[in-house]
């Protein structure tokens, strides 16, 4: 797949003040609406049950649950073909709750049912479990610094760090702005989101340095598109192979992969846009040379 000389390096300025906008606007939705944290993240009750009827399935447990007022409610497949994972916001303090969502169940489902376990996540369970994933994504965050930096230059490190927050603070913009749920899944595909956009950046990277070396008289301005344009391929071919992947889950998943899937589409997006339209500007901005190569390697 071959493309023309395509101006990229015309746009960067336009498109760093987007990104800006986006991230303020971001930071700002993050601040004030703050995100919709699930169960994983809030507390609430879990329960383990056994549909002993094969007509019951995901779906129509879901629909029962959802009548119920027990506030967010989380149902995956647990084990066996017949063993759910159910997690709701409503906590135990009503002796009678277990027992109420018995008898509706009774009225809701055709077959019969068991509770295998019952047990309540607790505000401290939860409040580990938010450390824990924000601890995961700063050390991944860090780790991708450290690595970037022992390979390239630190001005690489600084474009490739800035690319990293720019995709993971819009992608939880997008989450805040239309309220969908945020859990343990979420963090995963965050941290998922940081790998993809490193190594799209990378390959770039390695393009730049390869060129800073060949190409003596041509301004970083221009190399830097130069080596987009170089890439360019293999940056689509990736990203269009792993946004089918996505898509396919996000419509035909389910409930339970939605939100994963959707966190993943905006990462591939994002983390492609990045490459080209933060990475590589840090890059001009700070004057990257031939000189600049020459020294580390030295």
């Amino acid at each position: 797949m071959k493309f023309k000389n395509i101006q990229f390096n015309k746009y960067y300025k336009f498109f760093n003040v987007l990104s800006l906008s986006l991230i303020v606007i971001s930071i700002l939705l993050l601040f004030f609406k703050g995100l919709n944290f699930g169960v994983d993240f809030k507390g609430g009750t879990l329960i383990e049950l056994r549909v002993l009827d094969k007509q019951s399935n995901i779906s129509s447990l879901r629909n029962a649950f959802s009548n119920m007022d027990l506030g967010d409610v989380a149902i995956k497949k647990f084990g066996k073909e017949t063993d759910y994972l159910i997690k709701f916001e409503k906590k135990q303090t009503d002796k009678n709750l277990i027992r109420n969502i018995k008898q509706n169940l009774n009225e809701t489902l055709t077959g019969n049912f068991e509770f295998r376990r019952v047990e309540n996540v607790g505000p401290k369970v939860s409040a580990e479990l938010l450390k824990n994933g924000l601890i995961a994504i700063c050390v991944a965050l860090g780790a991708m610094l450290f690595y970037i930096w022992v390979r390239f230059e630190w001005q690489f490190s600084i474009g490739a760090i800035l690319a990293l927050f720019h995709d993971v603070i819009i992608t939880m913009g997008c989450f805040s702005l239309l309220n969908l749920e945020v859990n343990l899944s979420i963090v995963a595909a965050i941290l998922t989101i940081v790998g993809y956009s490193m190594n799209d950046t990378v390959v770039i990277f390695d393009r730049v340095r390869e060129n800073l070396k060949k190409h003596l008289d041509i301004k970083i301005n221009e190399l830097t598109n130069l080596s987009i344009n170089e890439t360019l391929s293999r940056t689509i071919i990736t990203s269009s192979t792993t946004l089918l992947a996505l898509v396919s889950i996000f419509i035909f998943g389910g409930e339970i992969l939605k939100g994963f899937s959707l966190a993943m589409i905006l990462g591939v997006v994002f983390g492609t846009y990045s490459s080209i339209y933060i990475a590589n500007p840090v890059l001009v901005y700070l004057r990257v040379s031939y000189k600049t190569v020459a020294k580390k390697e030295d």
